[in-house]
């Protein structure tokens, strides 16, 4: 299969099925002389593990990540890091009858007629398990990030039709709710808005918005591997996402030049930017502002109601999807956007530093 490798410097590759023995990641090209243990990994686990609220599958795993390579006495040695977590409570036979037919709003249809076989146990690698080895390796390029000043802050902007409201943002909300709002008002209404799709056996969608702060201007390529391309592949390559905008996304459309343009001055003797609706990329290249990154989350496809679909001999039919879901996807999948973004982000300012001679000269000549 290919597909499972992301990255051209700082490289992950992901392994592992829902149901397998174990999920996880190699990560290549980290740089040695980063301290890194188990723990960091797992605080960014934790946030993506079922079982943590009504809101999330009650799958019990506890996501435990072991550490088999590239750490030598707490810091990295630079040579590949491997990860993995393995799975305990999967039960596959929840999912045996789904063999027969194609759910919808899953990969199963799209599986078979790539590969002409699928792993029906919980969707195989088409599964959102699959973001564990996402996740472990973001923990480590949001290490690299610390480092050089750059901070990624993501939550749920929005949770079907509630949205959160700016005048009430308060970042440290955001892990005090089950929904990661940083609005506590909107999360309430969200929680009771998910309790109503629940009770009507149904799901819901949202928005995950990502903030990055500290990127310095000058990260991307003008063409191929811009900086807005590259994050925009990222979090398109998680399952659930369905859209993603830089900045003023689709809303610039309806904009015009005068109010869309970001204007330049001068601050403490350097350039910044009077407005940001570019959202910190310009050109495919960081501008040294803010940057605004979203994805629009669909919602969870397992639902309990009765709907209707193909089995393998072409026969319509109505099913009832059995086993254990979440009502909604989007909490979840808030640390999965944040750890594709530091990846990217990490990948990105590793290619940069070959863009200047000078910079190269001030490394190198003693």
């Amino acid at each position: 299969m290919a597909g499972s490798t992301f990255g051209n410097i700082f490289k992950i590759t992901t392994w592992g099925e829902s149901h397998g023995k174990a999920l996880g990641v190699m990560v290549d090209g980290c740089p040695a002389g980063i301290d890194l243990c188990e723990e960091d990994i797992q605080k960014f686990l934790n946030k993506r593990k079922p079982g943590q609220s009504k809101y999330t599958t009650q799958r019990k795993e506890d996501d435990q990540v072991e550490i088999l390579s590239g750490i030598f006495e707490g810091k990295t040695t630079g040579t590949p890091i491997s990860m993995l977590v393995r799975n305990k409570d999967h039960h596959s036979t929840d999912y045996r009858e789904i063999s027969t037919y194609y759910r919808p709003g899953h990969a199963d249809y799209t599986f078979d007629e790539k590969y002409g076989f699928r792993d029906y146990r919980g969707g195989g690698r088409s599964s959102g398990r699959e973001t564990i080895g996402r996740v472990a390796a973001g923990a480590i390029a949001s290490k690299i990030l610390e480092q050089l000043g750059i901070s990624i802050t993501a939550y749920s902007k929005s949770i079907g039709n509630v949205e959160i409201d700016y005048k009430n943002f308060d970042k440290e909300e955001i892990n005090q709710n089950p929904v990661y709002m940083p609005d506590k008002d909107a999360a309430a209404k969200a929680g009771k808005l998910l309790k109503e799709k629940m009770a009507d056996m149904d799901s819901a969608g949202g928005i995950i918005e990502c903030i990055v702060d500290g990127m310095p201007a000058g990260i991307g390529e003008p063409v191929f591997e811009k900086l807005d391309a590259n994050l925009s592949k990222a979090i398109m390559s998680i399952g659930a996402v369905k859209g993603v905008e830089i900045g003023d996304g689709f809303a610039a459309a309806m904009s015009n030049g005068s109010t869309d343009n970001d204007g330049f001055k001068m601050e403490q003797g350097r350039i910044v930017k009077t407005s940001n609706h570019a959202g910190g990329i310009m050109g495919g290249i960081s501008d040294g502002s803010q940057i605004i990154v979203r994805a629009a989350i669909k919602p969870t496809p397992s639902i309990a109601r009765t709907q209707t679909t193909v089995n393998k001999s072409h026969e319509d039919i109505e099913i009832n999807i059995k086993g254990r879901h979440d009502p909604i996807i989007v909490p979840r999948a808030v640390v999965v956007v944040e750890s594709m973004a530091a990846i990217t982000l990490v990948d990105m300012l590793f290619l940069a530093m070959t863009s200047r001679m000078d910079r190269i000269v001030d490394f190198w000549k003693k």
